[in-house]
């Protein structure tokens, strides 16, 4: 921290200034979308931080907006699938070079069935037995590993 001086004369003492980039703390609501032990994966983009990683539906959630809901839309949004929030399997808070994310996996399924043959908008339904040839973001890997049946890891442990 810094300390900016005041001309002299003004009312105003220093007041301390941090140099250092803000590292709010951003909620994201992730969906795990199962159906027949597969998940709905995609790729993230080319141009975004972590491109070209394997992700589960979500993002961040909107000012007032439960993590379970943010999944339900995320997904919406990204895929067209309507799916529903039925469990919290993981929630934990993981530091990226670009920011520092409470992230809230929510384990949900498809609403309408007819839904499931349609295109997805770049997610593919992937069988639980492909998910550790995929490559996705530090953050989500004790979920992988999960899904996987390897359970969780145990504190301390990524």
């Amino acid at each position: 921290m810094s300390r900016v001086k005041s001309p002299p004369g003004s009312r105003l003492q220093g007041s301390p200034v941090s140099t250092a980039p803000s590292r709010t703390l951003k909620t994201i609501g992730i969906a795990i979308v199962e159906y027949a032990d597969q998940f709905l994966v995609g790729i993230r983009p080319p141009g975004v931080d972590l491109a070209g990683c394997s992700e589960f539906p979500g993002g961040k959630c909107l000012p007032g907006e439960s993590p379970r809901a943010c999944a339900e839309r995320e997904c919406l949004e990204e895929t067209g699938l309507t799916v529903r929030g039925i469990e919290l399997l993981l929630n934990r808070r993981f530091e990226y070079p670009h920011g520092t994310f409470d992230l809230h996996f929510w384990r949900c399924a498809p609403v309408d069935a007819s839904q499931l043959a349609e295109e997805h908008q770049g997610f593919e339904w992937v069988p639980r037995h492909e998910l550790s040839s995929r490559t996705f973001p530090e953050g989500n890997l004790p979920v992988v590993r999960l899904l996987m049946g390897g359970g969780l890891p145990t504190a301390g442990a990524a």
